[in-house]
């Protein structure tokens, strides 16, 4: 990796060669909130169900999800289509160093039950199976913890225990900070507001996808919402009708970043990996064979 020049930050480069639009855009819209477009996307999980019924047959002491496959197919969307991975800050327009996905788990199923922020990164040998290693083992040391938590909730703790009047000066500073990218690494690793991608499992409760909005704080650009398992009716290739097993996405994004063009074409992507689940078994950092 080339090293850095002036003008870039910790967690990422400087894009240069921005056009005309996406320049005047960033201020025109300064603020992510302004700049967020949304798209719900059903997918046909049919062939993800069996090939997962298979996988978890052979090994039921590691069980992989289906939102285990989207975080896969999510963290190769990334590695194959870069823009996705870009924010703005301060006007200006970067180029993430690292692939990291984040989600939030709740320590039991209840109403009451804290929750705890997890975050996947994504590395070059990163595939289904290792994500799912990963997940179970860290939610399952997760909900082995007392209610102190990890570092990082212990720090949002603190921070929540301030008066208000000291939350406001100290979130002015922080923006602030964030802006300039001169906020430390104990402040950002960890926080789903400083990764490529933050993902909701709604359908772990059994609910639907649903909109949700971008924050200005940090550089996360793109939201995902995952929807619970449903059947629908969809016409078949010969012509005939099939109920199957369909999932809705809904995708939230900082439409600065890249266009619509490219959007679209992203999510026909990760429609196509999660239609054909054995490509989420090889590694990230290897091609598979798709005409984007």
């Amino acid at each position: 990796m080339e090293r850095k020049r002036f003008g870039d930050r910790r967690d990422g480069r400087r894009v240069r060669d921005v056009d005309g639009l996406h320049t005047i855009m960033m201020h025109l819209m300064p603020k992510r909130t302004e700049a967020e477009v949304y798209q719900l996307y059903t997918v046909d999980v049919t062939e993800l169900q069996k090939y997962l019924a298979e996988k978890n047959a052979a090994n039921p002491d590691m069980k992989t999800t289906v939102f285990h496959c989207v975080i896969a197919g999510v963290g190769r969307l990334v590695r194959m289509r870069p823009y996705l991975n870009r924010f703005i800050c301060g006007r200006k327009l970067y180029q993430r160093d690292d692939i990291t996905l984040s989600f939030v788990a709740k320590r039991k199923f209840q109403d009451h039950a804290e929750e705890s922020l997890m975050v996947v990164d994504v590395k070059d040998d990163t595939c289904l199976s290792s994500i799912t290693r990963k997940i179970i083992g860290d939610v399952q040391e997760l909900r082995r913890e007392t209610a102190d938590g990890n570092s990082f909730d212990d720090l949002i703790n603190a921070f929540g225990r301030l008066p208000g009047f000291l939350l406001r000066i100290v979130f002015a500073i922080l923006q602030h900070w964030s802006r300039a990218g001169l906020l430390p690494a104990a402040l950002t690793e960890g926080d789903t507001n400083h990764t490529s991608v933050l993902l909701s499992n709604l359908g772990s409760i059994q609910c639907d996808s649903c909109y949700h909005h971008l924050n200005n704080y940090g550089t996360n650009s793109i939201m995902i919402t995952v929807g619970m398992i449903h059947k629908e009716p969809r016409l078949l290739e010969d012509g005939t009708m099939e109920f199957r097993d369909v999932m809705n996405l809904g995708f939230t994004a900082d439409e600065r970043i890249a266009d619509g063009f490219y959007f679209a074409k992203s999510l026909k992507l990760l429609d196509h990996l999660l239609s054909h689940p054995e490509l989420l078994e090889i590694p990230i950092g290897e091609e598979i064979p798709y005409e984007l």
